[in-house]
């Protein structure tokens, strides 16, 4: 069994009537026959298809969900000792782009239900050098933008969305990444909206902040061989362009799926009461990038589980804060370079008890029932 299923993918119908693999080739062959390989017209074609899908003025492809989050925190201005508060609970280029910039990420505890940072717990992190807040919407379901929202207005702090996971999500009927000042996303292979490398965008409504991300992207220049700026070669390729083109086509399908089969597993799971499913707020959607439940004896039940030959991941099993790249020698071998306290946190407990018990179950939108019977009744067996 796969944890995710790529190549079922391949064999889904498009509207144009052929499979995903037909439609996939003919729009590479027609990159190959163009030859603009490099911010080709499928780039702008697929650009302003998921501008109008997300609901925003702007989009900007990039070359990685990590990118993404490095060119949004370029534009907004973060510099050396910037602060910027953030979940410990996410994959590491969360913090990385914080810290590649000299400014220091300052960690906020997680809902324990949602597993997204707790609104309630930012105030109390913000303080005079707090210059913005990502938030990520992980698992597949955006963080509770509204409060987000409004503590950034109130403090005059932009607000950036991390959506590598929840790209097809909604919040208040809003898709995630078009819910704050900059949304990004990623588009590595594994993600709801995926290609065949890596790729990401940044997503907003505001002109100002748009031009600059553009120019951010092609090494800060705003014609050719003018630089204004500081910037990185974070262009997407074209043929990722043209992959993404072909799979925009059946997201909404995707979606769908993905909620059917996640809705089954929760409801499956919940009339056992072997584990905590996954809590999706009133307020949103999700796109399940994974289906990730909270289980006692972890370690044991994966061993179980993969003698049965059912794959399982674990999303994360560490916070951020515990990396090596921000303890204490790494501290004292970079002082001259970062600031000398890489990161602050307040209490993490929640995040801390998470990543001690959250596993992820095999998901993507081709997972049949029979497939997800086996899952269930394994884990079950392998929980008893």
């Amino acid at each position: 069994m796969e944890f995710i299923n790529l190549n079922a993918q391949q064999q889904k119908l498009t509207p144009k009537g052929i499979t995903l693999r037909e439609d996939i080739e003919q729009r590479i062959k027609s990159v190959l026959d163009h030859g603009k390989y490099i911010l080709g017209p499928e780039v702008l074609q697929l650009e302003n298809a998921l501008a109008a899908y997300t609901g925003v003025k702007y989009c900007i492809g990039v070359s990685s969900g990590t990118d993404a989050l490095l060119v949004a925190l370029m534009a907004i201005g973060i510099k050396p000792g910037d602060e910027v508060i953030t979940t410990p609970f996410s994959f590491f280029s969360t913090v990385e782009t914080i810290l590649l910039l000299g400014a220091k990420p300052v960690f906020v505890d997680i809902d324990v239900n949602t597993y997204n940072i707790d609104p309630e717990k930012i105030e109390i992190a913000i303080s005079n050098k707090t210059k913005a807040i990502i938030a990520v919407s992980l698992y597949g379901q955006p963080a509770d933008f509204n409060k987000i929202n409004k503590i950034g207005e109130d403090y005059k702090l932009a607000i950036i969305e991390d959506g590598a996971q929840s790209f097809g999500s909604k919040h208040n009927q809003r898709r995630s990444s078009g819910l704050s000042t900059i949304g990004t996303t990623s588009f590595f292979p594994s993600k709801p909206l995926g290609c065949y490398g890596d790729g990401g965008a940044c997503f907003t409504n505001n002109e100002e902040l748009a031009i600059k991300m553009r120019e951010i992207s092609v090494h800060g220049q705003n014609k050719r061989y003018s630089h204004n700026q500081i910037g990185i070669n974070g262009r997407l390729d074209t043929i990722q362009a043209a992959i993404l083109l072909a799979k925009l086509s059946i997201f909404d399908f995707e979606v769908e799926a993905r909620m059917t089969i996640g809705n089954k597993y929760t409801k499956k799971l919940k009339n056992m009461g072997v584990c905590t499913t996954p809590f999706i707020s009133s307020e949103n959607t999700s796109v399940y990038a994974q289906y990730t439940i909270q289980i006692e004896n972890r370690d044991k039940v994966i061993k179980k589980m993969k003698t049965k030959g059912i794959p399982t991941s674990i999303h994360y099993p560490s916070l951020l804060s515990d990396q090596e790249a921000l303890n204490t020698k790494t501290k004292n071998i970079i002082k001259n370079i970062f600031t000398k306290n890489l990161y602050k946190s307040k209490e993490l407990n929640n995040a801390k008890s998470i990543t001690k018990k959250v596993m992820s179950l095999p998901m993507h939108p081709y997972l049949s029932d029979d497939d997800q019977d086996l899952v269930v009744n394994n884990l079950i067996e392998s929980i008893n």
